[in-house]
């Protein structure tokens, strides 16, 4: 009696699996408590053969925010790169409805929701996040000020404190649509929201001339 062959993983596919697997463990267990035997069986994998790929815990979750936050951080670099000269604003509006847009996806802001609930115990963890993440932000938000600043459309201002502004939005809006979320919130659109926000950071709270109170 012939035995159907089993499927065999294509070897580049195995490290995708197996971040899946550990953002899976990560999730359930929290970070502190995930076994890489457990991330090994969701694998459906040896913990022999988990090592081939990731030597640590630490390396699969560096690995996990490089795909997501990592990845995205790199996008919006390359989105001010390309369009930020011609139109800063324009290209501030793409970049925070991308951001809003993409984090809304649980299983991309897993990662970094992960980091943040286990940054201070774990404090290689943060570092890595730093530099893949929060370091790519302020050069972005470095080079979209001088662009937007060049081109008479924003007024010079603090460097930091642009990056702030724009970064506790993205930060809220990614707690209120996980883990805060509630059954009765209302369902914002992302676009629409990045679109309020960034009309707020552009222009404030305060009335425009001509405005109605």
């Amino acid at each position: 009696m012939s035995r159907t062959p089993a499927k065999r993983r294509r070897p580049e596919a195995r490290p995708e699996e197996i971040l899946d697997a550990a953002l899976a463990v990560f999730t359930e267990n929290g970070f502190a408590a995930a076994r890489v035997e457990d991330i090994a069986a969701r694998a459906g994998l040896s913990k022999g053969a988990i090592y081939l790929y990731f030597s640590s815990k630490d390396a699969m979750l560096n690995a996990l925010v490089e795909r997501s936050a990592g990845a995205l951080a790199s996008a919006s670099e390359r989105l001010v790169a390309s369009g930020g000269a011609a139109d800063p604003e324009a290209a501030y509006r793409a970049v925070l409805t991308m951001i809003l847009t993409t984090m809304t996806d649980q299983n991309v802001s897993a990662a970094p929701r992960l980091v943040l609930a286990e940054a201070q115990r774990f404090p290689e963890l943060a570092a890595h996040y730093r530099a893949h993440v929060i370091d790519t932000g302020r050069r972005t938000m470095r080079a979209l000020l001088e662009a937007g600043v060049a081109k008479g459309v924003f007024r010079p201002v603090e460097a930091e404190a642009a990056m702030r502004a724009f970064a506790g939005p993205v930060i809220a809006h990614m707690l209120l649509t996980t883990v805060f979320q509630a059954e009765d919130d209302p369902d914002t659109d992302p676009a629409d929201m990045a679109g309020a926000i960034a009309d707020i950071v552009l222009n404030g709270l305060k009335p425009r001339e001509g405005q109605e109170i």
